[in-house]
């Protein structure tokens, strides 16, 4: 089976730059090819011999600069029109699903373990969200049997202190004492396996 396709961040930043790139492109070659066109050209021509042969008024004669001066202006209008929206696609997939993964992650390590991160989505924030989900229900499952250690622990030791008679144990508690001792015994080695999972930051040792 072919692994699924991940529409990736980097693959999203480079589409919204090609946007904006795209669109500075072709209102740029719009408006290299309305001012080095035959027609612009020819048209102001028209307007400097008419000026020179009559007293034409001096707006209609600068009316070619007038339509390069709307066409840049459109021009700019739309390069920030396509910024604009660049910057909304940009919000709503990277910004806010980062400003959810901050604000759930923060709870999640001030103890608040019932929080979960979800994102719509198949890029790098969908799978690092997923990756804390985890984290945090290894987190939960580590703190359960922790719970259940401690329980056990405490009921060994309130048979062991029942069990500690000036007279002698009973001779029918020491059985209830085996097993309990080896239930907490279990219960140490299943704590043990949990944190043998984890890989502690240690400081090297300075050479000397």
């Amino acid at each position: 089976m072919k692994p699924k396709s991940k529409y990736s961040l980097q693959r999203t930043m480079v589409v919204y730059f090609l946007l904006i790139g795209f669109a500075a492109l072709l209102v740029g070659v719009e408006f290299i090819a309305e001012t080095q066109g035959d027609d612009m050209r020819q048209a102001f021509h028209v307007r400097v011999a008419d000026q020179a042969a009559t007293s034409l008024d001096g707006d209609a004669s600068l009316q070619p600069l007038t339509h390069l001066r709307n066409k840049a202006v459109l021009v700019i209008a739309i390069i920030m029109v396509v910024i604009l929206i660049v910057m909304t696609m940009f919000m709503k997939h990277i910004t806010e699903p980062l400003q959810h993964m901050i604000a759930a992650s923060r709870k999640i390590s001030g103890g608040d373990l019932s929080q979960t991160i979800r994102i719509e989505g198949d890029n790098e924030l969908a799978e690092l969200g997923g990756v804390i989900n985890e984290m945090s229900s290894n987190l939960q499952e580590i703190i359960h049997i922790s719970r259940n250690t401690r329980a056990s622990g405490e009921a060994f030791l309130s048979a062991m202190a029942g069990a500690l008679d000036p007279a002698g144990p009973d001779a029918g508690d020491l059985p209830r004492l085996q097993r309990e001792m080896d239930g907490f015994r279990s219960e140490l080695d299943l704590l043990g396996q949990a944190l043998d999972c984890f890989k502690f930051y240690t400081i090297p040792k300075a050479d000397t």
